[in-house]
């Protein structure tokens, strides 16, 4: 491939190689197949293995665009939704964790998470992630404080006054439409949020990113 001019990227078995048009790129492919399997005894991933154009590809996770005639690395829509949904699984009221031990397995998941991605370009994604964490971690305690004299409580523990937590104790709204109300913005504001221990995406993506 080097011989023929091609620029290829190669993790492991995963293997990209780019080409200037489509044409050329099926003529790769026909040539480059019977010596993977043929001489290298290898065997291809038929379902797996496509043409398409760059922008548009899964490659470990990732993608790629062009910029101010740059290519560039983000992360891949379906990576994103996998880790939307590893959160929602991380912040279950079901799951029965202490938020201690929730706390804990966030910051496991999401310095994890950032260490393998933070190549990709994604400050204003993480920040929109950010707040949507935000938002079910205060669904969980909303969730947690179930009576409403529990909620009245810890409404005014966390600096509400006496009558705006009794009226907001006894709402009869759902959970997360809650959750996004402003009293419990308030009382359970980002910097409270991350004295209980928790990290979120941008924060962490800011103090190891390389962009």
């Amino acid at each position: 491939m080097a011989g023929r001019g091609h620029r290829f990227l190669r993790y492991a078995d995963d293997l990209i190689i780019l080409c200037k048009s489509k044409r050329s790129a099926y003529r790769t492919l026909e040539k480059i197949l019977p010596y993977i399997e043929g001489k290298l005894f290898l065997k291809v991933n038929r379902q797996k293995t496509t043409i398409d154009y760059i922008g548009k590809i899964k490659f470990l996770g990732f993608t790629f665009y062009r910029y101010n005639r740059e290519t560039r690395v983000r992360t891949h829509p379906k990576t994103i939704e996998k880790m939307k949904n590893k959160i929602r699984e991380l912040t279950a009221k079901s799951n029965g964790w202490s938020n201690e031990y929730r706390a804990i397995k966030l910051r496991q998941y999401i310095i994890g998470w950032i260490n393998y991605f933070k190549l990709a370009n994604m400050k204003r994604l993480l920040k929109e992630i950010d707040e949507w964490m935000r938002r079910r971690i205060r669904m969980v305690y909303w969730k947690q404080w179930k009576k409403v004299k529990t909620r009245y409580q810890m409404l005014k523990h966390f600096g509400i006054d006496g009558d705006k937590a009794w009226e907001f104790a006894n709402t009869r709204k759902g959970y997360w439409r809650t959750s996004n109300s402003p009293i419990l913005s308030r009382s359970l504001n980002n910097q409270t949020i991350n004295s209980l221990g928790y990290i979120f995406f941008f924060d962490y993506y800011q103090q190891v990113c390389v962009n």
